[in-house]
């Protein structure tokens, strides 16, 4: 293992084969186009993340968790992506 900056182990590049790291660079190429196929389709994905970002930067809570918990956890959350859904898709 290598030592990163802070004293944290972190892993060696060299452990791996270059047959190894060739499946990873491809598992790791794989997994991102996957992911973005996701986030396209799933558009309250980007809802959810942008109106919890929205909220955080307008009210600027000093305990952020608790802000994040009480926020993915507000029973009118799913209606509000839902009304926002039916919005967007009115005006496109």
């Amino acid at each position: 293992m290598a030592t990163l900056p802070g004293g944290i182990q972190g892993l060696d590049p060299e452990a791996l084969s270059p047959e190894q790291l060739e499946q990873l660079r491809g598992f790791k190429i794989q997994t991102r186009i996957t992911n973005e196929k996701y986030l396209r389709t799933h558009k309250e994905v980007e809802l959810l993340i942008s109106g919890f970002f929205r909220e955080m930067f307008l009210k600027r809570p000093d305990n952020i968790q608790e802000f994040a918990a009480d926020y993915f956890t507000d029973p009118r959350l799913p209606n509000k992506i839902h009304m926002q859904l039916i919005k967007e898709k009115k005006a496109a």
